[in-house]
């Protein structure tokens, strides 16, 4: 019996110390220049200028500015919170020209389409457009991205990552990693 006791303290001390988050190896990596690719605006960011169904490249169109961008295949409650914090940095660093995008990706152009939309709606993000990314299912091919990452968050400035987040369910996306890393970013 005290055997049993002994193993019990020992799972729990052993098991209790780990984080059952599964972040994943996804995007590029920190240093590494964010190329161009190009996507088709579904919504948000209704002052910039740029139309629903527009397709340009948004990463260009930030230029070095610091950005953020966001790729995902959900619309769970952490990618909500996400946008909210994300929408609310860059009209408190407006100064500091900070920049952000959503690419949904999906199996089909149009379940992409209808989940950026759904997302756009369901977030009300004043400052943050919504796309789709031309190479829809896995995003940009030459960003790395992994096809079993849920989301995928890349924080950038001067056109280099500055961090490279990826977890396998949008669920365990960790806010406050990617909070610090955009502040990084703004210094």
């Amino acid at each position: 019996m005290k055997c049993v006791k002994v193993f019990a303290v020992a799972a729990a001390l052993f098991f209790g110390s780990f984080s059952f988050a599964e972040e994943v190896t996804s995007g590029l990596k920190s240093g590494e220049a964010i190329g161009p690719f190009n996507v088709t605006k579904v919504g948000g960011a209704e002052e910039d200028t740029v139309p629903a169904g527009k397709n340009l490249c948004y990463r260009c169109r930030n230029g070095s500015r610091p950005q953020v961008m966001v790729f995902t295949r959900s619309s769970d409650a952490k990618v909500l919170t996400l946008v909210g914090k994300l929408d609310e940095a860059i009209t408190k660093n407006s100064e500091k020209q900070l920049r952000a995008f959503v690419n949904y990706m999906g199996e089909s152009k149009d379940a992409a389409s209808e989940g950026a939309k759904k997302l756009a709606e369901s977030s009300k993000a004043k400052n943050i457009p919504f796309v789709v990314p031309n190479e829809f299912e896995n995003g940009p091919e030459d960003y790395g991205l992994n096809a079993k990452a849920e989301i995928t968050v890349l924080v950038a400035n001067g056109g280099k990552v500055v961090s490279s987040f990826g977890y396998s369910k949008a669920s365990e996306l960790d806010l406050e990693a990617v909070a610090k890393a955009v502040e990084t970013a703004l210094q």
